[in-house]
């Protein structure tokens, strides 16, 4: 594994609305659960990041598709039960929650801050969906070149096709891909 020493796991859009749509007969919590667990005993940083549109909606435009799906649907909405982290992935006291605008970590956010700050020159990627969130962070950290690990089965997307075209086709020519499992077993030696 090319995990470096100033790595950080980022958990994107683990969210209780997100799951409810996404559903979990996948085992993608558990898998996740299993990434987290490590990253913390490895000491590397667990960064969370969530999608948070203020409430009188002045930060979205029902302009285009995604957004205007979002807006009718009411998902996404900052401080409501539905955005927040699911329990079974929750953050612990001191762990960074990053709130992004968009689709990307890094979109309306101030992840470059602290991935800064935490001196972070490699990212770890996992979250729901596949086609969201982790698409649109991947195509930002590689126009920023930062190398990239994408833990395949820590990721989950409403179309499996999309997420097996995604994790077996596209995302090997950017990142390293693995599991959760794997990764998990390489920090740990």
């Amino acid at each position: 594994m090319t995990t470096g020493q100033h790595s950080a796991l980022l958990v994107m859009d683990i969210q209780r609305d997100v799951v409810a749509l996404a559903g979990d007969g996948s085992g993608c919590l558990p898998r996740l659960r299993t990434a987290i667990d490590a990253a913390r005993t490895a000491g590397i940083p667990v960064i969370y990041v969530v999608m948070g549109l203020r409430p009188d909606i002045p930060d979205a435009t029902p302009r285009t598709r995604i957004l205007a799906n979002v807006i009718q649907a009411g998902l996404f909405t900052e401080g409501a039960h539905g955005s927040q982290i699911h329990p079974d992935v929750a953050p612990l006291p001191g762990e960074t929650v990053v709130t992004k605008r968009r689709g990307s970590a890094f979109s309306g956010s101030d992840m470059e801050l602290v991935l800064r700050t935490h001196d972070v020159d490699h990212l770890i990627l996992t979250g729901i969906a596949t086609s969201g969130v982790v698409l649109h962070t991947a195509c930002r950290a590689n126009d920023m070149d930062l190398p990239l690990t994408i833990l395949s089965d820590a990721c989950l997307d409403l179309d499996p096709d999309i997420h097996r075209t995604l994790t077996e086709k596209l995302f090997p020519q950017w990142a390293e891909v693995t599991t959760a499992e794997a990764w998990a077993e390489s920090i740990a030696k």
